[in-house]
């Protein structure tokens, strides 16, 4: 594999990039880093952000596993789809897309989704192309309901105001515009720890003010109205849940109870100072809970000797 890192995004040159086609005929960018035979891994990012999200933990994990990361659609490099095309079922359809179109017959992988990529993988509980192919999870800084009630990136006391101010905040179809100091400071002060390095604070807002206002509004409106409690309890693979006790996006409430909920819990950490960008602000902690997962349910990275030639389309 490539150590060389991309200019624009500090990301490794990946090994292989293709284009997974979703349910709805959608583009799903994928990356795939590492070698074919060693376990593989498979990152699912949050609202806002993108491949560029799990950086630290590519570059880590590539050493030794097979590592897929993909831009949910209109993150990233995949494209914006119609008013229509995003929803938690279209969440679904993309991440049994991705799976589809980088694992082979038999081959399972440990799946990690941050915040919204969470979210994907609790959507996609019902279907078989997530219980075949999960052999574990990794839920980080996520929840499943009740987004706008929990959220304390207003500070207002919680009730009706606070719900409809962050339900506004969600929806809201403004432009980000440039990173700057100001930008920053409300971006850490809504999404990190009053700790996190400054570096990694920047990380963040260059990643976020990346995304197009013409996806984020709209998967926004899907965040809002969020209900994914039944999905939850039919989560039946081995699962693990990690989140800041300062994340003020998705409160340690949320995490506690998925915790309570999740049909194979592995157990909370929960990562004392940390806010809601944890595979960012603790790289070590997440990619160390993702290797114990491969270690603990992936025996082998490959179940089958197939090259995982589902359908997909090959970039240049």
């Amino acid at each position: 594999m490539s150590r060389l890192l991309r200019r624009d995004d500090g990301l490794p040159v990946p090994d292989r990039e293709l284009v997974a086609r979703s349910a709805d005929g959608a583009r799903i960018h994928v990356e795939v880093h590492g070698r074919d035979g060693a376990p593989v891994v498979v990152l699912s990012h949050g609202w806002t952000c993108s491949t560029r999200f799990w950086a630290a933990q590519v570059r880590d994990l590539a050493a030794d596993h097979r590592v897929v990361v993909y831009d949910q659609r209109g993150h990233g490099r995949s494209p914006a789809v119609g008013r229509e095309g995003y929803s938690t079922e279209a969440l679904a359809d993309d991440l049994e897309a991705v799976l589809a179109a980088t694992l082979g017959p038999g081959e399972r992988a440990v799946l990690a989704g941050h915040s919204m990529g969470g979210m994907t993988i609790m959507a996609a509980a019902r279907r078989s192309g997530l219980r075949e192919r999960a052999a574990a999870v990794l839920l980080c800084s996520t929840g499943s309901s009740r987004l706008a009630a929990e959220s304390r990136v207003v500070p207002v006391r919680a009730g009706a105001l606070r719900t409809a101010v962050t339900r506004a905040i969600l929806r809201a179809k403004a432009p980000l515009g440039p990173v700057t100091p100001v930008s920053r400071r409300i971006l850490k002060y809504a999404t990190m720890g009053a700790g996190s390095a400054p570096d990694r604070v920047d990380a963040c807002a260059r990643i976020v003010h990346a995304c197009p206002r013409g996806a984020r509004a709209p998967w926004g409106h899907v965040l809002a109205e969020l209900d994914l409690d039944a999905r939850v309890r039919e989560l039946h693979v081995p699962t693990a849940v990690i989140a800041g006790t300062a994340d003020r996006m998705t409160p340690p409430v949320h995490a506690r109870a998925l915790a309570a909920a999740l049909p194979d819990c592995l157990g909370l950490t929960e990562l004392t100072g940390v806010g809601h960008m944890t595979p960012v602000e603790a790289p070590e902690a997440v990619t160390a809970k993702i290797r114990e997962l491969v270690t603990g349910h992936l025996v082998a990275g490959r179940d089958a000797g197939t090259d995982g030639t589902a359908e997909k389309e090959e970039v240049a």
